[in-house]
């Protein structure tokens, strides 16, 4: 796997090697030495997957608070994605401050997202779907989230016709 640093501290986009032959290709997409190696030592709690049915869907921008702030390893299965994430550590001199990836069941590339860093995507196409493993469950009380299209932050979202959920619909701007 080869281990590409991001300019958001701790992000990190994994590209895993390709092993191709006539019956497909076969890659690794987790082993905790190769990660440990990289300054990843993340245990898996809990995983989703999460089914988008129409192209220009976005999910997010999520994250948790403490005590329940969560690291995440995502990748697309099936479609594309925009995987957006965004710093909201006060301390870092990139707080505020976006990154974008396209992850694909084509390329299958993996993006490690850690505690402090919120997340969010687009779909690309129809039918895409994202699998998301966290260190922390789910606690709903430490769920906190950033609008979109939140101007503090600016993020520049590939397509405009969007669907969202009315609960991200409600998320506040980042300074407020």
């Amino acid at each position: 796997m080869l281990f590409q640093r991001t300019k958001l501290n701790g992000v990190v986009l994994i590209e895993p090697e390709r092993i191709e032959d006539d019956r497909g290709v076969f890659a690794r997409t987790f082993c905790a030495r190769e990660f440990a190696k990289h300054g990843i030592n993340m245990t898996f709690a809990q995983c989703n997957t999460v089914f988008n049915t129409r192209k220009g869907t976005v999910r997010g921008l999520h994250y948790q608070c403490a005590p329940h702030e969560e690291e995440m390893l995502v990748r697309c299965t099936r479609g594309s994605a925009y995987v957006v994430v965004v710093d909201v550590r006060e301390s870092e001199p990139t707080w505020r401050t976006w990154e974008a990836f396209e992850l694909s069941a084509a390329n299958q590339n993996l993006l490690y997202i850690p505690k402090g860093v919120a997340d969010g995507f687009q779909t690309l196409e129809d039918k895409t779907e994202v699998f998301f493993q966290m260190s922390q469950p789910y606690a709903p009380s430490a769920q906190r989230g950033i609008r979109y299209n939140d101007p503090l932050v600016g993020i520049t979202w590939p397509l405009d016709d969007v669907i969202l959920s009315q609960r991200d619909k409600g998320f506040l701007d980042a300074g407020k």
